[in-house]
């Protein structure tokens, strides 16, 4: 059974930085893509970043140069740099499995706030 649990959101100033940590059971990270998606209020789930089984990683236009994406044997991080108040949002960790099965977190709040 597939359990990824979150963990690192919280309230962070403009410019700050945040590290987030999901860690991840069940699964076999060289066959799974793994990324981190988020959701503001009133806005849609978007992609943020993502790391392939083989390690390739994209980001999404808004983070490049601020995220950077990564993964252990266990875990899958985010470190979050030089934040903006347009990062708010709650954070979801997604593991999609080579038949294409989407596995989700429960997600942690993100508040970039003066």
């Amino acid at each position: 059974q597939v359990q990824l649990v979150e963990s690192g959101g919280g309230l962070v100033q403009p410019g700050g930085s945040l590290r987030l940590s999901c860690a991840a059971s069940g699964i076999t990270f060289s066959r799974v893509f793994m990324g981190w998606y988020r959701q503001a209020p009133g806005k849609q789930r978007e992609l943020v970043a993502r790391i392939s089984g083989g390690g390739s990683t994209s980001y999404a236009d808004s983070v490049k140069g601020r995220f950077t994406i990564s993964r252990d044997n266990t875990k899958i991080m985010l470190q979050m740099n030089s934040l903006e108040p347009e990062d708010t949002a709650v954070y979801y960790c997604n593991v999609r499995s080579s038949l294409g099965i989407d596995y989700w977190g429960k997600g942690t709040l993100v508040t970039v706030s003066a």
